[in-house]
């Protein structure tokens, strides 16, 4: 089979369409996220297991997140993707789950020696979501909703990669940020610039609201050294696929993802599940690609 390359529209590293490598293999585009973000960290490490096992070839394409990801996944520029579950759920696309990742954190900061301590206090404020086509801005609009406010109407929204909203905050172009994603996030200077502020009061509003399982969950004491635990919103990110990729590329990462789960956990990460064997298979509403199903059952006996 021939091996096309080309570039994606949204600032891939490199792509390639699935071609054999060798008698089973094949190259499979996956669709991270920002470069220094817990998605994209996570596509390199998997690229490099994946190497190392000479099973499949995983190319990182470098996105802005989510629902970027989602979308190229439908328009079958990408062969696989990691979304955030409320975003995959939003979806139309067809996308079938290899498998449940990790908890994603959704942080909400504002400078230190800001009045605003609680969600319902950013009324009129200058906040932003994180950037378009992130996964954060759906979970970030929710929480916002759940707390009586209309981001539409009640705040100043604004879209930017996270390393240029924390500029944003400390050159007082905003007043507050969000993202999604693990703990500690490296970049933000907290607790010494910025504050976190407690999200966890707003979970049983956004699953009764939104009918969707968020998670209440803890950033711990010292994440962010010096910082007090505070309680938040946890998302599980999916590893998703097209129903057209060959089964010999899912049964190989699926493999990865159970035989080599120690390589793939970023080292800076703390405080969340990741790839445990019962965690993997809870892909929520998206089914699991039948490929990755056998492998499981293998697993599980």
């Amino acid at each position: 089979m021939i091996c096309r390359r080309g570039f994606l529209a949204l600032a891939a590293l490199s792509t390639a369409s699935a071609c054999s490598i060798g008698d089973d293999a094949v190259t499979v585009r996956l669709g991270s996220g920002r470069v220094g973000g817990l998605s994209h960290t996570f596509a390199r490490l998997l690229a490099d297991v994946a190497a190392e096992a000479g099973t499949v070839r995983i190319d990182p394409v470098v996105t802005a997140g989510s629902r970027t990801n989602l979308d190229l996944l439908a328009r079958g520029e990408i062969d696989a993707a990691l979304a955030l579950s409320d975003s995959a759920r939003e979806s139309r696309t067809r996308a079938l789950a290899i498998g449940r990742l990790h908890e994603c954190y959704l942080h909400l900061a504002v400078p230190a020696e800001s009045p605003i301590h609680r969600v319902e206090d950013l009324r009129g404020a200058r906040v932003d979501f994180g950037a378009l086509g992130s996964g954060a801005e759906i979970t970030a609009e929710r929480v916002v909703r759940a707390a009586g406010l209309d981001p539409t109407a009640d705040l100043q929204v604004s879209h930017r990669q996270l390393p240029d909203a924390v500029s944003a905050l400390y050159a007082d172009e905003a007043d507050a940020i969000m993202w999604c994603a693990g703990v500690p996030t490296p970049g933000p200077d907290i607790p010494r610039r910025l504050r976190l502020i407690d999200l966890g009061g707003l979970v049983t509003t956004m699953r009764e609201r939104f009918e969707f399982d968020y998670h209440r969950v803890t950033i711990p004491a010292d994440a962010y050294p010096g910082s007090p635990a505070v309680s938040t919103v946890g998302v599980p990110n999916l590893l998703l696929t097209k129903p057209g990729l060959p089964h010999s590329a899912v049964s190989a990462i699926t493999e990865l993802l159970l035989q080599r789960a120690d390589e793939l956990a970023p080292k800076r990460t703390v405080g969340f599940q990741f790839l445990n064997r019962r965690w993997l298979v809870g892909t929520d509403a998206i089914p699991i690609h039948p490929a990755s199903v056998d492998v499981y059952r293998t697993w599980h006996g």
